[in-house]
């Protein structure tokens, strides 16, 4: 058995986790934007699997992207592409793109959820509009780091824990 390396937190009730939905109840779609350099780190050990496996508890993920800056080694988007997720390269800083890719997901009508992995409290004003246009804001991400602010703005919080080994991702 696998030992589970996240936690659920929904808004105002820190210490009650969220129990998996029922087949039935799992209709909310769900759009994901991963900012790589961020979150897909070395010293964090994460694995895209555990994110999805953490996310499918709220609703059934529509879109997954994960945005990657020109230095992302070859090894990681081919992993990204092969858990099925949507590899976006830019050149230069991702934190732009993880904004545009996010407002189009709060703007699209098939899409109820916005999840969004990231540290970074940079992304607060995104998080708000979501949540301003009727979405429900799910923040992932990881210590050290992990903004406070984020975490009291989302309607869920997933909190990774670090697998505690090497994996394929970004130099620190």
């Amino acid at each position: 058995m696998r030992k589970r390396l996240f936690k659920i937190l929904r808004k105002g009730e820190e210490a009650k986790e969220v129990k998996p939905k029922k087949k039935e109840e799992t209709k909310r779609s769900v759009g994901l934007i991963i900012d790589g350099p961020n979150i897909l780190r070395k010293e964090f050990g994460l694995h895209l699997e555990d994110i999805k496996e953490a996310l499918e508890r709220l609703g059934k993920i529509r879109v997954a992207k994960v945005v990657l800056n020109q230095y992302a080694p070859q090894g990681l988007i081919e992993a990204i592409v092969n858990q099925g997720f949507e590899p976006i390269i830019v050149a230069g800083d991702t934190d732009v793109r993880v904004a545009i890719e996010a407002m189009e997901l709060i703007y699209n009508s098939d899409v109820d959820v916005l999840a969004l992995a990231t540290r970074d409290a940079d992304f607060l004003p995104i998080i708000s509009e979501a949540k301003r246009k009727g979405k429900e804001a799910v923040i992932i991400g990881i210590e050290p780091g992990f903004s406070v602010a984020l975490q009291n703005a989302a309607d869920y919080v997933i909190k990774m824990e670090s697998r505690g080994e090497k994996a394929e991702g970004y130099e620190g």
